[in-house]
């Protein structure tokens, strides 16, 4: 067994290397924070390296989205790089590898492979690569070229296990003879993830790597790679992936759970990050305004190893409670945006908030207020004694109290049967934010038309 035990003293670099081949979803979102928390807890560096070596599937436009996703989550990277920029640092660690050995050519097309690996199974065998490419003479591999046959390469393996202390995991290990010898180059001469990944972490002197268990396996591999070209090994750390609530892995065809859909639909970046980077973990999932703050409550190893199931109910709930707590200084510009921008927004502000789940709610608030609205008059003649007993201007945050008191005595009526057939004169709905906070933004003149059921 090798252990893996590398020594990083100082501020980490840390690194998020996705793929712009779409938009990056909430799933996408842990990873990215987890390692950026660190980096910010810890006095760090953020890397953001596009993983574009997809030439097919890779766009500039899905690359520039990453960026604005993570802007909105508050993530300015340090540091950026494409690792489209840097494939001649690939060729050499490549060439380096074939001239040791460890990286050879093999000429099998797929359906082979898949024919092999079915008799392998079907005699009780593991279903990995037999290494016949290594068997190969040199007129056998001039054969298969002739043949028209190009060549991928796989990265020779020993036959051992590869342990790390993992940041997550604990001890943590890969039995690397059981698996087969990785692909690192397709025929047509493009790498997969796994080669420019170990270059660009040691070249650029990445010095924790912090990203879903799905790349358990992959550590393992990559180690051997770092150990080939005489790379120091940075620390690892694999944290469990979310999931739907139904146990369903979240991906990039998810588009309501991406970030753009989630922003789109009026989330704050707070309720995001908070249910991204809490859910798995020991820490109670609540609602966190400010990036400093979360990321004093980050501690890698007391991530749960069970999934992390994702419920939007509960971001619903998160968004709301940050919504309650702004102050109008925070969120006069997007109101601003809805056309609330006189000099009652503050105050407008203050009273429907408790009454919203998203900022952008309060638009259709602002409307009650400025009309028009369609008055339920269900009983006129209370509607009428009520105008008759309606107080004179200036209006205060106490003339509602003021008013319905004038009523109760007047009518008799009370509760319900006082409060609601003013709420629905005066608004159209059943339901609203206090009519104490809302009577002095209607103003006199428009509560005396609304009782009397002008529209």
């Amino acid at each position: 067994m090798t252990q893996a035990s590398p020594s990083h003293a100082g501020a980490p670099l840390v690194r998020f290397a996705p793929s712009p081949t779409g938009y990056l979803h909430i799933g996408n979102a842990r990873p990215a924070l987890l390692n950026a928390l660190f980096a910010r807890a810890r006095g760090g560096r953020f890397l953001l390296r596009l993983d574009d070596t997809d030439r097919e599937r890779s766009t500039e436009a899905f690359a520039e989205a990453v960026s604005e996703d993570l802007a909105w989550l508050g993530i300015v990277p340090d540091l950026f790089a494409r690792q489209s920029d840097r494939v001649a640092i690939h060729d050499a660690a490549a060439a380096r590898l074939k001239a040791m050995g460890r990286l050879y050519p093999c000429y099998e097309t797929q359906e082979e492979l898949e024919r092999r690996r079915r008799r392998q199974l079907g005699r009780g065998q593991p279903p990995i690569y037999d290494r016949a490419a290594l068997t190969l003479t040199e007129a056998e591999r001039a054969a298969l070229e002739a043949e028209g046959r190009n060549p991928h390469w796989r990265f020779k393996l020993d036959a051992r296990t590869v342990a790390w202390n993992d940041l997550v995991r604990g001890e943590a290990h890969v039995d690397c003879a059981s698996l087969s010898d990785p692909v690192l180059i397709r025929a047509d001469g493009s790498y997969l993830y796994t080669l420019p990944s170990v270059v660009d972490d040691a070249e650029m002197g990445i010095t924790h790597v912090i990203r879903g268990e799905d790349h358990v396996t992959n550590t393992g591999v990559q180690v051997q790679i770092f150990e080939a070209l005489g790379s120091a090994i940075p620390v690892f750390g694999h944290h469990n992936l979310l999931t739907t609530v139904d146990g369903e892995g979240l991906s990039k065809r998810l588009g309501h759970l991406s970030l753009r859909g989630l922003r789109e639909a009026g989330y704050e970046p707070g309720a995001v990050r908070s249910l991204a980077v809490l859910t798995g973990s020991a820490e109670s999932v609540r609602a966190v305004a400010g990036l400093d703050e979360l990321a004093g409550l980050v501690d890698l190893a007391q991530i749960s190893r069970a999934p992390a199931k994702f419920d939007p109910q509960e971001l619903d709930g998160l968004n709301a409670r940050l919504v309650h707590a702004m102050p109008y200084a925070a969120v006069a510009d997007r109101l601003a945006a809805q056309g609330i921008a006189s000099g009652r927004a503050e105050a407008f502000w203050e009273a429907v908030r408790p009454n919203l789940a998203k900022v952008s709610e309060a638009g259709d608030w602002w409307r009650v207020v400025t009309g028009p609205v369609a008055p339920v008059i269900a009983d006129p003649v209370f509607i009428g004694a009520a105008a008759a007993l309606l107080p004179v201007e200036p209006w205060d945050a106490e003339t509602w109290k003021a008013w319905t008191g004038a009523v109760k005595a007047s009518t008799g009526a009370k509760g319900k049967a006082l409060f609601m057939p003013l709420r629905l004169a005066l608004t159209g709905l059943e339901h609203g934010p206090d009519l104490a906070g809302l009577l002095p933004l209607i103003g006199r003149d428009a509560v005396l038309r609304r009782l009397a059921g002008e529209v």
